[in-house]
């Protein structure tokens, strides 16, 4: 069977690669993949600059942004063939810390967690692939066409658990929510902040395109003209941060109404250099009562609430954000990035 492989630390290593047939073991599903969503850190692995083989190898099989079809699965269980699925992307560690040990393993304390496609196992970017059954979540039929959007979906239900969680340490009725960028997860954090009634606010530097057509038909208002400019109107109780950039995030700590908070999901790269205030920010973070949280991954609760977000979500809204499908023998254009692109799915059927 194809599989996409890289050889993780080395760039230009991407390429198709003719795999044996994986053999499910007796708690595993085999599963047809059907659908491969590729993201920023995937390009980041393809590029050299991330991720671990599996001990003992020198490839990867790529892809944690899974969607599937059980092809075969054990006996009794919750599944059975046909079903659609995705996989979960982490595992938690063999030790295991007190988080992982809790079923908390995105939180895992001592980095002993191995990730699908990312870090020592290799991922979903293959014609066929297993899974063990606990860790296979299955979706509604009619999420076919969308249900590729459930990992990504994952991060930012997990970061809306973590920020009313974190809102409840005293009296907490949120309005008003700005998102930093209109990629995947600024876009699916804005959906499920609509779904939750609130006033949500997105900001990126498109002026016109698909990135504000998808903001304003969700019921957000779209701002393309600086944070500065939006916070002069708008004072948000929460804020996610979705683009990794410095004065961004710097920003959005700092654009908070008293008692906010700010949940930081994008992924900022090291060697930039900014001038901070930092006494400014600290008298502002402890008089305000704000708390600033990172967030990252998921566990099988938020694959849940994701679920019932996708399951809420105007179907055709969703189909939108998949702007580009690329067939698998094409794969080297899922990973060149073009002005419109919001999602890029690699089709693993053609």
């Amino acid at each position: 069977m194809r599989a996409l492989t890289v050889a993780p630390g080395q760039a230009g290593s991407l390429q198709l690669t003719d795999l044996p047939e994986p053999e499910p073991g007796p708690d595993e599903v085999l599963v047809e993949g059907l659908a491969l969503g590729v993201c920023g850190t995937d390009r980041e692995i393809a590029d050299g600059l991330y991720g671990w083989a599996p001990l003992g190898r020198d490839r990867l099989v790529l892809g944690h942004e899974s969607l599937g079809r059980v092809l075969r699965a054990p006996d009794g269980g919750d599944l059975a063939p046909g079903d659609l699925v995705v996989g979960i992307v982490r595992r938690p560690d063999p030790v295991p810390c007190g988080a992982c040990a809790h079923g908390e393993f995105d939180m895992c304390r001592n980095g002993g967690y191995v990730e699908r496609g990312i870090k020592q196992v290799d991922g979903y970017g293959s014609e066929r692939w297993v899974v063990e059954a606990d860790y296979a979540v299955r979706l509604d039929h009619g999420l076919a066409e969308v249900g590729v959007l459930m990992e990504p979906t994952t991060v930012v239900a997990k970061a809306w658990d973590q920020l009313r969680r974190v809102g409840e340490r005293a009296w907490f009725e949120p309005r008003t929510a700005v998102v930093t960028g209109a990629g995947p997860i600024g876009l699916l954090a804005a959906m499920i902040g609509v779904q939750q009634g609130l006033e949500v606010h997105v900001l990126d530097r498109v002026t016109d395109g698909v990135k504000p057509e998808l903001v304003r038909d969700l019921g957000a208002t779209y701002h393309h003209e600086g944070l500065e400019a939006l916070v002069e109107h708008v004072t948000p109780d929460v804020v996610i941060e979705a683009t990794g950039v410095g004065s961004l995030v710097l920003g959005a700590i700092g654009a908070t109404a008293s008692y906010g908070i700010t949940c930081l999901t994008g992924v900022s790269p090291a060697g930039r250099r900014l001038q901070v205030d930092a006494g400014a920010l600290n008298r502002e973070l402890v008089l305000e009562n704000d708390a600033v949280i990172g967030s990252v991954n998921a566990n099988h609760g938020h694959y849940r609430l994701a679920a019932q977000a996708l399951a809420q979500a105007d179907e055709e809204w969703l189909r939108r954000l998949v702007t580009r499908t690329v067939p698998l023998d094409r794969y080297a254009e899922a990973f060149e990035a073009q002005d419109d692109d919001v999602k890029v799915v690699v089709d693993l059927t053609s």
